[in-house]
Parts: C-alpha cells; sequence; structure tokens
C-alpha cells in the first residue's frame, strides 16, 4: 500500500491558477524570466491527505531586465534649477556570454580626488619656491 503525500499548490502574486501543484517533497525551478521586473510573492498552499491546509508566503524581487544606473540624483533628494544626470542601462548577456560593450557606468571623478590632488601640487609648487628661492 502506497503512501499518501502531502501536495503542494504555488501561486505567484495573486493569480487565481496555481503555476505548479506537486507532491512532496519536491524540487521546483522557478523561471523568473516570465515575470515582469519588480516586487512578487510566492504563496505556497499545501494540504495533508488528512485535508488540512497550511500557507506560507515569500516576498522576493526579480531584476531579469537590464540594470539602470544614475548619477547626479539620489532618492528622496531636494532638488532645483537644472540637474545634470548620466544614466546607463545595461544587460547581464546570458549565462554563456558576457557583454562587455555598456557593463561598466561611466563616473564622474569624485571630488575627494580633486582636493588631493590641489593639495598635492600646491605643496610641489610651495616646495620648488623655496627650494629655488635659497
Amino acid at each position: 500500500m502506497q503512501e499518501e503525500k502531502s501536495k503542494v499548490m504555488l501561486f505567484v502574486d495573486d493569480d487565481l491558477h496555481p503555476v505548479a501543484e506537486l507532491s512532496t517533497p519536491v524540487q521546483f525551478d522557478l523561471d523568473t524570466r516570465k515575470l515582469t521586473d519588480g516586487e512578487h510573492t510566492l504563496k505556497m498552499v499545501s494540504k495533508s491527505p488528512s485535508g488540512k491546509e497550511g500557507i506560507r508566503k515569500i516576498k522576493f524581487i526579480v531584476r531579469n531586465g537590464p540594470a539602470i544606473a544614475i548619477e547626479g540624483l539620489s532618492d528622496n533628494e531636494v532638488v532645483d534649477g537644472v540637474i545634470p544626470l548620466m544614466i546607463n542601462a545595461y544587460d547581464k548577456g546570458n549565462q554563456k556570454k558576457f557583454l562587455i560593450g555598456g557593463s561598466e557606468t561611466p563616473q564622474s571623478i569624485p571630488s575627494w580626488l580633486w582636493i588631493i590632488l590641489i593639495a598635492f601640487f600646491g605643496w610641489a609648487a610651495y616646495y620648488m619656491l623655496t627650494y629655488f628661492y635659497m
């Protein structure tokens, strides 16, 4: 006589039809390429052989599309006037081929580097003037 197993139904977001209905224990590959980028919820409804049900929800974020990098504006920043922005979008390609073109986001030179360079050249100019003056 074969023992009855619990069943699990997997739902994504508020979909009325399950993505899968499986007997436990099971391994399942959730293909996120079929989902839009953004927040989603995986709802698992289990049903025991005696008819009792259990529910578990897991929130997750899908990011299959190209990543977007922006420099010059951050979340909840208060701004006015004209704002220069540097925007880049790059894709990870597929798992077999790495896309070099566009995968790096160009960035402006950080202000701390400018300060170090100005201090160094100021010190060098002072040293040169005092050396030649003597």
